[in-house]
């Protein structure tokens, strides 16, 4: 009787061990590995203000909106929705400051 029961302790902590070693190689595995990639304003906006009639101004802009946002919309103009902090920025008269 004493035998089983330690045999059954054994493979109780046996199976908490193998739980601990394993949620610890998981941790390992997936949590530093991960990085936020930042994205390239320049290009970003390079790609936005191409057809603007006001290149520079348009590309200064979309630089500063893109530095305080993380973020350009898709397309050379338009799809504001897309990046919600890129579309409520304004200017001190109330209009949309990002092109």
């Amino acid at each position: 009787m004493a035998f089983s029961k330690l045999i059954v302790a054994t493979f109780v902590l046996s199976f908490l061990l193998l739980h601990v070693a394993e949620a610890h190689v998981v941790t390992e595995s997936y949590g530093p590995k991960r990085s936020l990639l930042g994205i390239n304003c320049g290009a970003a906006c390079l790609a936005r203000c191409q057809l603007s009639r006001r290149p520079n101004l348009c590309h200064r802009a979309c630089g500063t909106c893109c530095a305080r946002c993380g973020c350009v919309p898709p397309g050379t103009s338009g799809n504001q929705e897309m990046c919600a902090c890129y579309y409520n920025q304004t200017t001190h008269g109330g209009k949309r400051k990002c092109p």
